[in-house]
């Protein structure tokens, strides 16, 4: 693939071919079934270069949903100031054929009103990531995560009124529980507006979203809620990189605090090893069934996938492309293999 120089981008005409498009809950929004995150890589302190060519790369597979948060870099902001930087240089023809997102509700900057849930912060916060990515408006905008001082009503009010102002044309959460987005859908659909789209973390090994009665799943499917899910991968720990143990320059070796050696425990390397297999046999890679795992979720619109270069994008898009169904036997092997149950 061709790297254009700022100012030569042409996006592949065939960007729409292979690429699946799912309806986000019962609206009609439709995302990717591979968004791409710009939580790491894309900060002030990595190679812009690289940012741009992964964004480019990623447009030109039909990768149509970009997420932010006012807090992603390294340095705090600085992933929608690269994003504003890309825009300006190569994507801003192609903004309507763009869903990006974008949140509030950790520390952002200093004093009482640069985190968690109040109107103060929700409002300042995303006029702020407006000037950085250099829009009018963002087509997502999510509370990160609940307040548990903060009112709820104040809180979906701050986002019912963002839409009005135009600011955004969704909104959602992220990291609610069942009965809590519950309550936030129902503040939120009394005052006019849906709530759209749920963003919480989920993979094979962490699947609190299918759990409780009702779950945080049951809520979604009932109300017609989507979900974008991140970390798919658990870091990194569901692909084939810890198969044979811990890398010297892995996440889990370094002082992230998302994924640490402490994690990685023999129960966890022998699940992923067993499931590995599966995967070999579907002629799949580990990160390949995970992803599709996830996907097979009813309650799942798209995967918020990471990446470090290009060509892990690529490797993530051809996921969806290539993707057979698992069988009902495959379910049952890999069920059984995170239950801990022998072979």
């Amino acid at each position: 693939m061709s790297k254009p120089a700022p100012g030569f981008y042409a996006p592949a005409s065939d960007r729409y071919d292979q690429m699946h498009y799912a309806r986000c809950g019962k609206s009609g929004l439709k995302l990717p079934r591979v968004s791409l995150g710009l939580w790491n890589n894309f900060g002030s302190v990595n190679v812009h270069e690289n940012a741009r060519q992964m964004l480019l790369t990623a447009f030109d597979l039909g990768v149509t949903h970009i997420d932010l948060a006012n807090n992603y870099g390294p340095l705090p902001g600085s992933a929608e100031e690269t994003f504003g930087r890309v825009l300006d240089s190569d994507l801003r023809a192609h903004r309507d054929e763009l869903v990006l997102s974008t949140k509030a509700g950790y520390t952002m900057w200093d004093g009482p009103y640069g985190d968690w849930g109040s109107r103060k912060y929700l409002i300042s916060s995303l006029d702020q990531s407006l000037k950085r990515m250099k829009v009018d408006y963002v087509d997502i905008f999510y509370h990160h995560r609940p307040d548990p001082e903060t009112p709820l009503e104040e809180t979906m009010g701050a986002l019912a009124d963002i839409v009005r102002q135009g600011k955004a044309l969704y909104v959602g959460v992220s990291n609610y529980s069942a009965e809590q987005t519950a309550k936030a859908a129902d503040i939120l659909k009394a005052m006019g507006v849906p709530l759209t789209i749920h963003q919480p973390r989920y993979n094979m090994l962490d699947r609190w979203v299918e759990q409780g009665a009702p779950s945080l799943c049951d809520v979604l499917l009932e109300r017609g809620i989507g979900a974008a899910v991140f970390s798919p991968l658990a870091q990194g720990l569901l692909t084939d990189r810890y198969l044979n143990g811990i890398p010297a320059d892995s996440r889990a070796a370094s002082p992230c605090v998302f994924l640490n050696k402490d994690r990685v425990t023999e129960d966890v390397l022998c699940k992923v090893r067993r499931l590995n297999r599966v995967a070999q046999e579907r002629g799949e890679t580990m990160a390949q069934l995970a992803l599709a795992w996830v996907l097979e979720n009813p309650a799942i619109t798209s995967v918020i996938t990471g990446a470090s270069r290009p060509e892990q994008i690529v490797q993530n898009v051809q996921t969806v492309a290539r993707h057979v169904p698992l069988s009902d036997e495959e379910k049952a092997a890999i069920q059984a293999i995170l239950d801990g149950k022998e072979a």
